[in-house]
C-alpha cells in the first residue's frame, strides 16, 4: 500500500467509503429507464468535472474492474475502498451492481476492498431469508440502502416503514453493523421524494431503543 504523505510528512491511510462497479450498458438495459438513468449519471459527471477529467460515454456506461483498480489505487491515493452496490433491477437485466463481481475483485486484491451489500424491505419474508443467505455467502459487514430504487409499482420506500425496521433488526441480529443510507442526488427517472431524509431520524431513534 502507498500511504499518502501530508505536507508535514505524516503518512495517512485513505479509505474511499463509496465505490461501485456498475453496468449501465445497452446490453444490460431492461427498458428506457436504464438509458435515462445512466445518461443522467453521465451528465452529472460531465457537468461537475473539469474537462480534462471527462470520460467518454462508452467507457462511462460500464465501469470495468481494470479501470476501477487503476483509477482508485494506481492513479489515485486510496489504500482501501468500500463497495456500496444498488439493485436497480427494474432498469437493468442483471442489476446495476453485482455482488459476485465485487467479491471476485476483492479476492483478487486481498485487503484492498470491503464488500458491502444491499437489501430491499419490499421483498418481504423472501428478502429476509436472502439477506441471511448473503451474509453467510459474502460475510457482509454493511449494507447500502437506496430508498429511491423502484420495485414493481413502488417508486421508493422509507426507513420508517414496518418492513424496513424488520430488516434493520435482522441486520443487528446478523452482525451487519454499518448501514450506509444513500439519499440523492436525484437521477432521472427516480423520484425526488424518495430521497427525502426525514425517515432517517425515525430509523436511528428506533435502533437506539
Amino acid at each position: 500500500m502507498k500511504l499518502f504523505k501530508a505536507s508535514n510528512g505524516e503518512e495517512i491511510f485513505i479509505i474511499d467509503a463509496h465505490i461501485a462497479l456498475w453496468d449501465g450498458s445497452k446490453e444490460n438495459q431492461l427498458n428506457i429507464h436504464g438509458e435515462q438513468f445512466i445518461s443522467c449519471f453521465y451528465d452529472y459527471h460531465k457537468n461537475l468535472s473539469p474537462k480534462e477529467y471527462w470520460w467518454s460515454k462508452d467507457e462511462f456506461v460500464k465501469y470495468s474492474p481494470e479501470k476501477l483498480v487503476n483509477d482508485v489505487f494506481m492513479e489515485g491515493y486510496v489504500d482501501m475502498a468500500i463497495f456500496q452496490p444498488v439493485f436497480l433491477k427494474e432498469f437493468y437485466k442483471n442489476g446495476f451492481g453485482n455482488f459476485d463481481a465485487n467479491e471476485e475483485l476483492s479476492k483478487k486484491y486481498p485487503n484492498r476492498f470491503i464488500c458491502n451489500g444491499t437489501f430491499d424491505p419490499r421483498h418481504g419474508e423472501r428478502g429476509l431469508e436472502k439477506l441471511e443467505e448473503n451474509k453467510e455467502k459474502y460475510n457482509w459487514q454493511g449494507v447500502k440502502l437506496y430508498t429511491a430504487d423502484w420495485y414493481g409499482n413502488s417508486k421508493g420506500y422509507k426507513l420508517s416503514d414496518d418492513w424496513s425496521k424488520r430488516y434493520l433488526e435482522k441486520c443487528q441480529e446478523l452482525g451487519i453493523r454499518n448501514i450506509h443510507i444513500h439519499k440523492g442526488p436525484t437521477i432521472t427517472p427516480l423520484n425526488r421524494d424518495a430521497f427525502d431524509v426525514a425517515d432517517v431520524d425515525d430509523a436511528a431513534a428506533v435502533s437506539l431503543n
